[in-house]
């Protein structure tokens, strides 16, 4: 066993120890008195539940920013199911550039290839921690991207390398960048997130914003396949308006719309979309130096500039570490986060099952940066425990 200085165990913790990249943190002061105005036991449909489906629609697009020509809508089954309705509903017309560089954007690639089975669809593709070429795009065929690598922890820098003359469709799963980074909506068609990410609200919901763009194409091009009802948003062949005024396609939980406005609500109290980058830039920027001091622990995202501040990815770098057989590494992997969990320091730590094997840290609006300081502590004295303790 190597030999190891382990410091002492942290005394304080995080006041809120949940890390998860979804359902991620409630927003501070969260408590279930928020949603004791939810219409439990009522329709969705009567008048007060739509009122307040509505109310999620036009605050969310008050605080993004959205152009006023945009549609918005609450689709089933998260921003899972916002992005696949686009995908079934969309694409098909023409070639399609899939951006592939974690794994939801790999699932994307896997339903426009062996779902839709589009003939003429081109993999752009990175492996983890980078971001693909960006510069061989053909922006006259339709792009599908995620904005912000969920479990990849690598960010579109910005947009400017998207051009606004451009004949395809851009379709962007924005589901863990919308709220804490700047979409350029003006060079964007089909935007989708959900409502368990940047505002810690309950999973299932998810949001589609569909430019004047995307509407037309909807419109005027021939339905190429069968499509369930959860995909369905024209009604004799014009867009449903109804659906972006919050009638939704089927049942929502009315107590995830009364946690969705409550965090609209903090969202609006904090800044908006600038107070809320604000709080993920500093959650960031503490990781980002307790990395540059720690010398087992490097970021996934190789560029600084690309590093999300949201889904924050580490590797283990130590030569212990990588040392040890793929098998080896899981298990003491497994110590080092169970170790935190059992001292309530810190939860669901782990990176995604599909991505390589390090830690992910949530860092959006709704995670205080205090929390973030404590947690580092843990994970310096749990790394250590492990190492030293450690069987071969």
């Amino acid at each position: 066993m190597p030999t190891v200085n382990i410091p002492a165990k942290p005394h304080q913790k995080p006041n809120n120890p949940c890390f998860s990249s979804g359902p991620c943190a409630k927003r501070p002061g969260w408590t279930l008195n928020a949603l004791q105005n939810a219409l439990v036991g009522r329709s969705h449909r009567s008048n007060e539940g739509r009122k307040k489906l509505g109310e999620v629609i036009s605050l969310s697009s008050e605080i993004l920013g959205i152009p006023k020509d945009w549609k918005v809508g609450i689709i089933p089954a998260s921003d899972t199911g916002a992005v696949e309705l686009a995908l079934w509903a969309l694409l098909g017309s023409r070639p399609v550039d899939m951006l592939s560089f974690d794994s939801f954007s790999a699932e994307w690639v896997t339903d426009v290839v062996k779902q839709l089975k589009l003939a003429d669809a081109r993999i752009l593709h990175a492996d983890y921690g980078y971001l693909p070429d960006l510069t061989q795009i053909n922006w006259d065929h339709d792009v599908v991207m995620v904005w912000n690598g969920t479990t990849s922890g690598v960010r579109m820098p910005n947009g400017d390398f998207i051009p606004h003359d451009r004949d395809g469709l851009v379709i962007c799963d924005a589901t863990s960048a919308a709220f804490v980074m700047d979409l350029p909506w003006n060079k964007l068609d089909v935007v989708t997130w959900s409502w368990q990410k940047a505002l810690g609200g309950e999973a299932a919901h998810g949001m589609l914003a569909l430019s004047p763009k995307a509407i037309k194409r909807l419109e005027q091009t021939e339905q190429l396949r069968p499509l369930p009802k959860i995909f369905r948003v024209l009604k004799q062949g014009k867009l449903n308006d109804k659906i972006f005024e919050g009638d939704t396609i089927n049942t929502p939980s009315m107590l995830c719309v009364e946690d969705a406005l409550d965090g609209l609500y903090w969202a609006k109290s904090m800044g908006g979309v600038s107070g809320l980058q604000a709080r993920s830039n500093n959650n960031l920027a503490v990781v980002s130096a307790w990395v540059e001091r720690t010398p087992w622990v490097e970021f996934l995202a190789v560029e600084e500039s690309q590093r999300s501040n949201t889904s924050i990815c580490l590797k283990i770098i130590d030569p212990w570490f990588t040392g040890l057989e793929d098998k080896e590494q899981k298990i003491a992997f497994a110590k080092i986060t169970k170790l935190i969990s059992d001292e309530k320091a810190g939860y669901d730590l782990a990176s995604y099952r599909d991505a390589p094997l390090g830690l992910r840290i949530w860092g959006g609006a709704t995670v205080e940066t205090a929390d973030i300081e404590a947690l580092l502590p843990w994970l310096e004295w749990a790394f250590a425990t492990v190492k030293s303790t450690y069987k071969f």
